[in-house]
């Protein structure tokens, strides 16, 4: 048999063997390195496979540990653990759901702000998610709001730290896009390629991530007006009304400020995102000190959680390595670049098609593993249809924030069933995100067929 044909077939068994895998419920990270190795030792048995190449694993990951962009990763989830377990974020809430309150909707209302605030400032979806599912579905409940409707924006508001930088997986996409776009461009012959960066990313993701909180927005409006018991107003004491401007002032500014100086250093070219990240993780911990919140109990804690969370997602990053250097070695590459340059409708039609695994994927893996997976296989092939990889790098950021939220296997729905009491029912959960899984494929539409949204603002701010 043709050892083309046999290197092709091995590696695409080998793809969808590592999602039954998975499926089975082992760690994701040993899952993709043994199914790989196990994999390229038939292909050595087959001749294949060459066991030499693994020897570039070494120096992958050396460059892995001493890439300076990614230090930026575990100083963003240290700045958002921070602001959560100081209970900054809890207070956040409560006076957002006070200052809103009063109006038909405002609670919905201020979770979304207050979604999208903590979006800008942890970045990590379970986090927020459990945050205000502990905090605002019950005071939502006793407002009298719909459970379909409390859950699904709940759910909805805390999937925005997918999109709306600085999330750590746009990290992770800006480095690999960079890599591989770089490669692409040498190969077309252009040896000085215009680079792509983390903060590309991010000024690209800003405008898309405002559409979606717009969306948000304007649907619990509409549900205001025209369903106005399924989102009723919250009574306020006069002593609370007394007391609000100041709680206001106290609890919104500071955190504002810190997501000013983060999020606005990157975009205006200040700072690098790893130095903007060093700045919100030491004043996140000032914050804390300011508010009395802080303790080495909590300092302890938060390293704690840093460093699992960190940990987790390297891992399954080296773990990664290994399947894409097996499944290129054997030929799994050319295998991709084939069908999806064989699709109809060219350029777009490999993008939907593409964008529908992804989507797929999502049911069943976490955001981290479908990039690590999905990303090195199919963006070379993507890059080389001239494709825009920052527009490309975002679209692929809210197609993943979207199967977070579709049911039955979406991990926002699941974080959230974990907290939400008895009388709220899983049901009532799928149904109530329905609508909002719905405003993302709108965004996503406005995002294919409008890719200035994503690549406007980084030509202005880095020509």
């Amino acid at each position: 048999m043709d050892p083309v044909l046999i290197g092709e077939v091995l590696s695409i068994t080998m793809f969808f063997g590592i999602i039954g895998v998975l499926m089975l419920g082992y760690p994701v990270a040993f899952t993709l390195a043994g199914t790989s190795l196990l994999f390229g030792l038939v292909g050595y048995w087959l001749g294949v496979f060459d066991p030499s190449n693994l020897g570039s694993l070494a120096s992958r990951y050396l460059g892995v540990m001493v890439n300076e962009v990614l230090v930026a990763v575990p100083l963003f989830i240290f700045m958002g653990v921070m602001l959560e377990r100081s209970k900054i974020a809890e207070q956040l809430l409560i006076t957002m759901g006070q200052l809103f309150g009063s109006l038909r909707g405002g609670l919905g209302l201020s979770v979304i702000l207050v979604g999208a605030l903590l979006a800008a400032s942890t970045g990590i979806v379970g986090a927020t998610v459990v945050t205000m599912g502990l905090l605002s579905l019950p005071a939502m409940l006793r407002a009298g709001y719909d459970p379909k409707l409390a859950t699904g924006v709940i759910c909805a508001s805390g999937t925005l730290g997918q999109i709306i930088p600085p999330s750590t997986v746009l990290i992770f996409m800006g480095d690999i896009l960079q890599g591989i776009n770089a490669q692409v461009q040498m190969d077309k012959g252009n040896f000085a390629p215009v680079p792509v960066s983390v903060g590309d990313l991010f000024a690209g993701a800003f405008l898309p991530g405002l559409l979606l909180v717009l969306l948000y927005a304007l649907w619990m409006i509409v549900k205001a007006i025209f369903d106005p018991k399924a989102c009723p107003a919250l009574e306020m004491s006069a002593q609370e009304k007394r007391d609000l401007p100041m709680q206001i002032l106290i609890t919104l500014a500071p955190p504002f400020l810190l997501i000013v100086a983060v999020l606005g250093s990157i975009l205006a070219g200040i700072a690098t995102p790893t130095e903007s990240a060093s700045v919100g993780a030491i004043g996140a911990t000032v914050l804390a000190m300011a508010r009395g919140r802080f303790s080495f109990g909590v300092l302890r804690d938060v390293c704690r959680a840093t460093a699992e969370i960190t940990s987790m997602v390297f891992v399954i990053l080296f773990g990664a390595s290994v399947f894409s250097l097996v499944f290129r070695m054997m030929g799994g590459d050319r295998l991709v670049d084939e069908f999806l340059g064989g699709l109809p409708g060219g350029v777009w039609g490999a993008v939907l098609v593409v964008m529908a695994i992804m989507f797929v994927l999502g049911f069943i893996l976490d955001t981290f593993e479908i990039i690590f997976i999905v990303i090195p296989i199919t963006a070379p092939v993507l890059l080389a249809m001239d494709l825009p990889p920052v527009w490309l790098g975002v679209m692929v950021g809210m197609n993943l924030q979207t199967s977070f939220l579709t049911p039955p296997f979406g991990f926002a729905l699941f974080y959230l069933r974990g907290v939400a009491p008895p009388a709220v029912s899983t049901g009532q959960i799928y149904r109530g995100v329905a609508p909002f899984v719905l405003l993302q494929i709108v965004a996503m539409v406005i995002l294919f067929w409008f890719p200035e949204l994503a690549t406007w603002l980084p030509s202005v701010i880095y020509g």
